[in-house]
């Protein structure tokens, strides 16, 4: 377990690494199960202040169209105007605004998330995973972090009744993030 005196070396600007970075979300699918996919395409930055995480600071830009739930017909429709009208707003953004250490290993990253061109102020909590140095000499750091948003409230507002009751997309979604972070040279 890292301690927070020893975050002072990982003090650096990072580059999200895609290939090894998970941008995910979970959404409740006729009241009975659970749909989960995620975003291939995306860049991210972050500067980390070891001393003061405080100081630190990162910003993510999605590629909307880049929606994988493994079924091409629902991503369709999660691309449409029904939901994320991709062709109106073709990045979902998260741009840091405070970050807080909360415990040894964890930290609240609040920023402005926008979503069909809504901002909304988010928290995630993240837990920091480590650092290494992978095989070509790069120092990686991870973090894992999920948080609930209301779907409605980014203009996301499409349903259908079942017959049974209830609707057939929950409003809320959990997003969820694993990251992996090269730190630059």
């Amino acid at each position: 377990m890292t301690t927070q005196t020893s975050y002072a070396n990982l003090t650096g600007e990072y580059t999200l690494d895609p290939t090894h970075t998970r941008i995910g979300f979970v959404a409740r699918h006729a009241m009975v199960t659970k749909v989960r996919g995620a975003f291939n395409e995306f860049t991210g930055t972050a500067h980390i202040d070891g001393d003061d995480p405080a100081k630190s600071s990162v910003t993510i830009a999605i590629k909307a169209n880049s929606i994988d739930t493994r079924n091409a017909d629902r991503d369709a429709h999660l691309r449409s105007n029904d939901f994320l009208s991709m062709d109106e707003y073709p990045e979902i953004t998260f741009a840091s605004t405070a970050i807080r250490q909360t415990g040894d290993a964890s930290f609240d990253v609040t920023g402005d998330l926008t979503i069909k061109g809504i901002t909304k102020s988010v928290t995630v909590p993240f837990e920091f995973e480590g650092t290494a140095q992978d095989p070509f000499g790069n120092t990686r750091i991870g973090f894992e972090g999920s948080t609930t948003i209301n779907r409605k409230d980014f203009g996301v507002t499409w349903n259908a009744a079942l017959e049974t009751g209830g609707v057939l997309v929950s409003d809320k979604v959990t997003l969820e993030f694993e990251v992996s972070a090269i730190k630059a040279a």
